[in-house]
């Protein structure tokens, strides 16, 4: 009788609605949905069971239904909880050692599941147990309807290993949605809850005499039974991810976890169990756009498969928002190492940094769009040798235009403009994009132009799109995010660009413009579109990676081929590589959506220009509008007259620009001197706006502060500048050094 009280002083369970229970279920699989909520990814997230997702009574095969109840409980919607028949068959039998089928009814064994106090441990459910059990199926039965019984025990009832529930048992043993078993696997569904982990003939045995009572008039083969139920319990068919956005999906996981971590060490937010049932993660990613951009690289690498090109990746964003709205990080099945993230990993972007470093050189007036550059070849002294840069074609052009040297991607001018720059000022630039940069400007030094640093494809599209937004730098997003409020796009708009957006519109004009790029790229080139874009390619050292990243009024696409494993390519282009999938998936987002050239921003001029004779005596090139930074433009660039003819007439050479010089006190002045090098002629130097010295090379004595050092040309012209800083506390004496 004490036995009886206690259990039924243990009501809590009884309490639980069947809602709860369903709230509260949780799949062992995140969803990761798109913007609008369709799957995108399933993401194996708890390794310590397979659980599927809830599946609703009506979406269960009738022949389920049935074959459960027959094996499990043949009066279940006959009795109240307890089959009291059942009951006292199974106690005869105990008392003269006969075997039955046993009196847990489906109400008993849901209580046990939901219950802990009441589930059953490896030596079975002690007498105090059974009573609670009873007691709760009871409450069970006065509080639930049969459906709802019947619903969450196919859903919480463990079949095989560390399978639960049906939807995990049919799509991992039977390939299928439940809906879908037919009798047999319904059969050998049911004889997996009697024996979850018996052998498959043992599991075929008990699936036989289900099939034989749910059809008494077939004739049923055993034996086929057997075999078919040998094959289904090895079967693995439930992977542990599926969908078309795996590396989106980790991503966003991963952040989520991130955040949640974070508030948590803050005590912001404290982690608590899980309160409601989530239908999934939801991303900003479009899931249509999503399967095109995959199919489309997949499609287009299987045509490379003969140069030697099995990976690739892919990332579409908005220019507007930040989100993105495609994540395809590798070539899937074509690839070896489909697990690597394409979009994340560090490759070298090639000749894709050199619109940032024109957009730089225009923004502080060392070049205009109709600047001549000479493209011929070059030494330029390094301190570990020559650097001697080389175009593509291994040709050269002689003297162009910066419009035709950046829309035909030649190397030696970039080159050129990187000396006006300076590695370190662009290096300095370049992360202020997010560009993640391991070593400084002076480490990489002018192969810097080319792309000798190694960068991201989410990063690089990125800083892409802050040339389609008008210099304004932003992030980007992958999680879905309420929108943003007016204040938010206030704020935005009114932040200070990263690069003038004057210059940002001269680089967009120029990568849009398909004359420009014919020297290289031919007029009929795949990157030309019936719509407005601005697309540049690279190609990397030895042909590793190619690139292709462009944006047009709303969208910034950014792709990637190459090998996982840093292998070489075979002969591929900048327009037979990443350029084709590119112009698809601009096609695909334009379909029905025009793109339309931006607006000049204040403070820019369109002047007719024309150009002197080259050798031959013609025209550099053709006279033509062009734009220009108010103040900068002139009617006529000729070889003599022409901003930056020559960027190497006179240039610094040492220090490097943002050098700090820590001065020792116990190391004689004149041992710290710092030497001033430089190329030109007739130039001098001044330092904070004094002469210092004339010649190409001076020796200074430091003093602490900050100082401003400019090489003035012949004309008094200030053609280059550097930026020190001296830090020490004073200079030791020669008697106070004794």
């Amino acid at each position: 009788m004490a036995v009886l009280s206690a259990a039924c002083a243990h009501p809590a369970w009884a309490l639980v609605g069947f809602e709860d229970v369903k709230r509260d279920f949780r799949s062992s699989d995140t969803a990761v949905l798109d913007r609008n909520g369709e799957l995108l990814q399933r993401v194996r997230t708890d390794a310590t069971v397979r659980r599927g997702q809830w599946i609703a009574l009506a979406d269960v095969s009738p022949a389920l239904r049935t074959a459960m109840v027959l094996s499990e409980d043949r009066r279940f919607y006959e009795h109240s909880g307890i089959d009291w028949r059942a009951v006292s068959s199974a106690a005869w039998g105990n008392l003269w050692n006969t075997r039955t089928r046993g009196a847990s009814t489906i109400t008993m064994q849901l209580s046990g599941l939901l219950d802990e106090d009441l589930r059953r441990a490896s030596g079975g459910r002690s007498f105090t147990q059974k009573i609670g059990q009873t007691v709760a199926a009871a409450q069970l039965e006065r509080s639930w309807r049969k459906d709802q019984i019947l619903e969450a025990y196919l859903n919480t009832v463990p079949f095989r290993g560390e399978i639960v529930g049906i939807d995990a048992l049919s799509r991992t043993l039977f390939s299928k949605a439940p809906s879908g078993l037919d009798a047999r696997e319904a059969a050998v569904a049911s004889a997996l809850v009697r024996a979850p982990n018996a052998k498959p003939a043992l599991v075929a045995q008990r699936a036989c005499e289900v099939l034989r009572a749910m059809e008494p008039e077939q004739k049923v083969d055993c034996d086929a039974i057997d075999m078919f139920t040998s094959a289904a319990v090895q079967r693995r068919a439930f992977d542990a991810n599926e969908g078309i956005a795996p590396h989106a999906a980790r991503r966003v996981l991963r952040e989520m976890r991130e955040m949640r971590e974070m508030r948590d060490a803050a005590g912001v937010n404290p982690t608590a169990p899980p309160k409601a049932k989530e239908a999934g993660v939801r991303t900003t990613l479009r899931a249509p756009l999503q399967r095109f951009a995959l199919d489309s690289l997949q499609r287009h690498l299987r045509e490379l498969r003969d140069r030697h090109v099995e990976d690739g990746a892919l990332v579409v964003l908005d220019n507007a928002s930040g989100e993105v709205l495609a994540w395809v990080g590798s070539s899937g099945p074509l690839s070896q190492a489909a697990e690597v993230d394409g979009v994340t990993a560090l490759r070298q972007p090639g000749s894709t940094l050199k619109p940032l470093l024109y957009g730089q050189a225009i923004a502080e007036k060392r070049l205009t769009a109709a600047s001549l550059i000479e493209d011929s070849s070059a030494q330029i002294s390094t301190a570990s040798g020559l650097y001697i840069p080389q175009n593509y074609d291994r040709q050269f052009k002689g003297p162009v235009s910066a419009r035709t040297a950046l829309a035909a991607s030649l190397n030696v001018p970039a080159v050129r403009t990187l000396v006006m720059v300076s590695p370190e000022s662009f290096a300095r630039s370049l992360r202020a994009t997010g560009l993640p940069l391991r070593e400084s400007g002076d480490y990489y030094g002018y192969s810097l132009a080319l792309g000798s640093a190694e960068v991201s494809l989410l990063s690089l599209t990125n800083a892409y799109r802050m040339l389609a937004n008008g210099g304004r730098y932003g992030t980007t997003t992958l999680t879905a995010r309420p929108p943003a409020t007016p204040a938010d796009k206030a704020r935005t708009a009114a932040a200070a660009p990263l690069l003038d957006p004057r210059a940002a519109f001269i680089v967009g004009d120029i990568l849009s413009d398909p004359n420009a790029r014919t020297r290289t790229f031919g007029l009929d080139s795949i990157l030309s579109t019936r719509f407005w874009t601005a697309v540049k390619t690279g190609t990397s050292k030895d042909m590793r990676d190619n690139w292709a990243v462009g944006w047009s009024q709303r969208y910034t696409v950014g792709v990637w081929v190459g090998n996982a494993s840093g292998a070489s390519m075979w002969d591929v282009s900048g327009t037979s590589g990443a350029a084709p999938v590119w112009a698809e998936v601009m096609r695909f987002l334009h379909a029905r959506e025009p793109s339309r050239a931006p607006a000049p921003p204040a403070g820019l001029v369109e002047a007719r220009v024309a150009f002197g004779p080259a050798a031959d005596g013609n025209a550099i090139e053709a006279a033509r509008s062009e734009w220009f930074l108010q103040g900068t433009e002139q009617p006529l660039f000729a070889l003599d007259t022409g901003m930056a003819t020559d960027a190497f007439a006179a240039r610094i050479t040492a220090p490097s620009d943002g050098t700090i010089i820590a001065l020792d006190p116990d190391i004689p002045p004149l041992r710290q001197r710092v030497r001033f090098e430089s190329e030109g002629r007739g130039v001098q130097w001044r330092i904070d706006g004094k002469p210092f010295a004339r010649g190409n090379s001076a020796q200074w004595l430091p003093w602490p502060g900050r100082h401003l050092i400019e090489l003035v040309d012949a004309s008094g012209k200030v053609v280059d500048q550097r930026r020190l800083e001296v830090r020490g506390a004073g200079v030791v004496t020669k008697s106070a050094h004794r």
